[in-house]
């Protein structure tokens, strides 16, 4: 549905964003996850045609954004960060001019316009001024004037920004929703919010894609091993000779608790952790020790996320010297 092919933004001698490229499929709730200034916003704005690109094309459907504008815009709908809404205006105005402008006229625009205020929850307000609404009813009207024309593909940037927490809860429902006739792509730093709602999540730092993959598989691929920590009925030694009998255990520290207990800390390889555990008990129980506490830290997304993006952002210099070198 939407190819990303080596898309690079320059501002002056700032790179926003560098070589992206991604593919999204039909069907799917996208998380566009980052941290703030890694260039989420900058590639949501490339990608719906808003800013140029230095380097690099877009393809919408087949459709590239540059070369053929009007055919790819009409496939999407777009809410930016801060939404384009007109205060004075009441939501029913407001969407049958957005809806003129996306050329709809008549009776179709007047069923749309219906529809998208359904869609969004948003009747009861229809003739209330914006300016009197709240910031989760104007989102609501904002995602309503995006789905205007009946886009193949939803792009919202930030979309619960500044919402309290019902409003939050409102707008994920509805991205939900969505998501069940649209492909929806939603920029956030909330990793919750991500994990909460979406099929795939791709994760950008310093201007590159750094990950794209499912949340489980984000999980299941992170690099930082599992944790596990014991609390037993033994001295260290005790603890360590029963230890030394498994493998994939490493970076042991014991720290001594008063009435004779040992709380033991340790990281783990092993490919299925609850395997571990179980080894744990058992080698313990062979050894007539008593287990009287087994803690098992498992890998999150949320490590994930933090080991890729707190990453030093690379060195260009050290990048074409090593180009050098393998050459």
């Amino acid at each position: 549905m939407i190819q990303v092919e080596h898309l690079t933004k320059c501002y002056g001698d700032v790179m926003a964003v560098q070589d992206l490229s991604f593919e999204i499929d039909e069907g799917h709730v996208y998380g566009f996850l980052g941290p703030n200034g890694s260039g989420k916003s900058t590639t949501m704005n490339i990608i719906t045609g808003c800013l140029s690109a230095t380097e690099g094309r877009v393809l919408i459907d087949g459709h590239d954004i540059f070369e053929e504008p009007r055919q790819a815009k009409r496939l999407m709908g777009y809410l930016p960060e801060q939404p384009p809404l007109y205060l004075g205006e009441s939501p029913v105005e407001y969407l049958t001019f957005v809806g003129r402008a996306k050329g709809l006229r008549g009776q179709e625009l007047k069923e749309q316009v219906a529809d998208v205020m359904a869609q969004t929850k948003i009747e009861h307000v229809g003739h209330r001024r914006i300016s009197d609404l709240s910031k989760g009813y104007r989102q609501r009207v904002g995602i309503a004037q995006a789905l205007l024309g009946n886009p193949k593909v939803i792009i919202l940037d930030e979309p619960t920004v500044g919402l309290d927490p019902i409003q939050i809860l409102e707008i994920r429902d509805l991205i939900r929703e969505l998501g069940r006739t649209h492909t929806v792509i939603f920029s956030s730093h909330i990793l919750s919010e991500v994990q909460a709602i979406c099929d795939r999540i791709l994760i950008i730092a310093h201007g590159r894609l750094m990950a794209f993959d499912c949340p489980e598989n984000l999980e299941r691929q992170m690099l930082r091993q599992n944790e596990i920590t014991l609390t037993t009925q033994a001295g260290p030694d005790e603890v360590k000779e029963v230890l030394e009998r498994l493998y994939h255990i490493t970076e042991i520290t014991f720290q001594q608790k008063e009435g004779g207990y040992t709380q033991t800390h340790f990281q783990t390889s092993h490919p299925q952790p609850y395997e571990m555990t179980r080894q744990l008990f058992w080698a313990f129980a062979e050894n007539d020790v008593p287990l009287l506490e087994m803690t098992l830290k498992k890998a999150s997304l949320e490590d994930v996320f933090l080991e890729l993006t707190e990453a030093k952002e690379p060195d260009p210099q050290q990048e074409e010297n090593e180009e050098v070198d393998e050459a």
